[in-house]
């Protein structure tokens, strides 16, 4: 097996780590400081609670989210970026920029 393991390529690699409809959107929520569960659940509209604490098991797996538990009561849990997940935001702004680029391309596959 090559070094890149059980992925063919880089970007297959890439898109196993935020693979899924919330995990782009939990980083671009967090790139401004860390969060509580619930202020991010406020704010991505739509998500389960259910589907975000599972995106956000995964994105810690993978090492880009850091969960900080404080011993308090009631406790806290705060939720923030690793800088490998600052880098990985920052690898998605072109993706990003490209969509801006071609929204009303995007837009009209969608609803035809």
């Amino acid at each position: 097996m090559s070094q890149l393991g059980e992925y063919t390529c880089g970007l297959d690699a890439a898109m196993a780590v935020v693979d899924g409809k919330w995990k782009p959107l939990i980083l671009w929520e967090l790139q401004d400081g860390p969060k509580r569960f619930n202020a991010l659940h406020r704010s991505l509209a739509g998500v389960s609670q259910k589907m975000l604490t599972q995106h956000l098991k995964e994105l810690q797996r993978h090492g880009v989210v850091h969960r900080e538990s404080y011993h308090e009561v009631p406790p806290r849990v705060e939720y923030s970026m690793t800088p490998v997940g600052r880098e990985l935001l920052d690898a998605l702004a072109p993706l990003g920029d490209w969509a801006t680029r071609h929204i009303d391309l995007i837009c009209a596959a969608k609803t035809g």
